[in-house]
């Protein structure tokens, strides 16, 4: 992958390296340090494809990397180009990953040790570890913005041990992850209550679960539809959202939070989504089926994440946002 440039009179021609478009910071400066740079072409180890990308998904904790959130326990190398979440086109596979072959369309959550090289560019090197193909039922957008927020989902359900007949509580229904916990509960055959506010109860709905209003007495809101408790509940929101859960279950250990570790002192489940081929295949195989799918609720271009970031952080979307490379 090299192009080739003039060097002057004699019009000798020499080989140089390339270099792509991404979105970089050189610090910790949260959405005010992010800047469209040209970078070189990434390099592809032995298990790895390179990825020719389409768009890259936003969340949260993109925005949490760049501000530093996440500097005791990630190694972290400047210029930073951030990013985990990724729909594209297999451009060229390492010597060892046969998994994948030049021109297959994939998605991934392309989370890797140290954090440097992520998915807001125009090319990215991802293991095979944390891609699977795109389904045809999703659009490129759609498939960006399922793999963090899919597996997210689906391991928080699976940690639960959720099945038919069970009733499932979720906060934060109506973003990306409790979307998609949404509809993979409803396919495991469990009934969901879901808090949102008051413009997104129609929503929850399509989606398939019942609508409760968030805040200051949500508990005796939830025993209303549920007098008998609900067996699990999951927290995508923060704040009393564990408290209230245990309030609400019949078992208070069946609760789970990715955002409060403070989770574990009471008994129940914290969570960090793993990337994991396997299970991001299973959800390629839900968005076939129609049982999953993915609402976007804004597609920005690259140059503008900033703006995603900001749209991100004053947490009121609904579905995903994601920028189009």
């Amino acid at each position: 992958m090299l192009r080739t440039a003039d060097t002057g009179n004699d019009h000798r021609r020499v080989s140089v390296a390339p270099d792509m478009k991404a979105i970089v910071t050189d610090g910790y400066h949260g959405r005010d340090g992010l800047r469209l740079a040209e970078r070189p072409d990434p390099k592809i180890a032995p298990d790895q494809v390179l990825v020719r990308v389409h768009a890259a998904g936003v969340n949260p904790v993109d925005w949490k990397v760049a501000s530093g959130g996440l500097d005791a326990v990630y190694e972290t190398r400047f210029p930073l180009i951030p990013g985990w979440d990724v729909a594209g086109t297999v451009e060229a596979v390492g010597l060892d990953a046969t998994e994948f072959s030049p021109g297959d369309e994939v998605m991934g959550y392309v989370r890797k040790d140290e954090l440097q090289n992520g998915t807001y560019a125009e090319l990215v090197a991802a293991p095979v570890r944390t891609l699977a193909r795109r389904p045809a039922a999703l659009s490129r957008q759609q498939a960006a913005g399922l793999p963090l927020a899919g597996l997210t989902a689906y391991q928080a359900l699976h940690r639960l041990g959720v099945g038919e007949g069970e009733t499932v509580l979720v906060h934060a229904a109506s973003g990306g992850v409790g979307s998609a916990a949404v509809q993979i509960a409803r396919a495991l055959g469990a009934r969901v209550l879901g808090t949102a506010s008051e413009r997104n109860h129609g929503y929850l709905r399509e989606l398939g679960a019942e609508p409760v209003t968030y805040g200051e007495g949500l508990a005796a809101r939830v025993r209303e539809q549920a007098p008998d408790g609900v067996d699990a509940a999951l927290d995508f929101a923060g704040g009393d959202a564990v408290q209230v859960s245990q309030e609400v279950l019949r078992r208070p250990e069946r609760v789970l939070s990715v955002v409060d570790p403070g989770v574990r002192e009471r008994g129940g489940h914290y969570l960090f989504v793993r990337p994991d081929a396997a299970d991001l295949a299973a959800l390629g195989r839900l968005a076939e089926e129609g049982r999953l799918t993915v609402h976007i609720d804004r597609a920005l271009p690259l140059a503008e994440a900033a703006e995603a970031w900001r749209l991100s952080e004053e947490g009121r979307t609904r579905g995903k946002l994601v920028l189009e490379v």
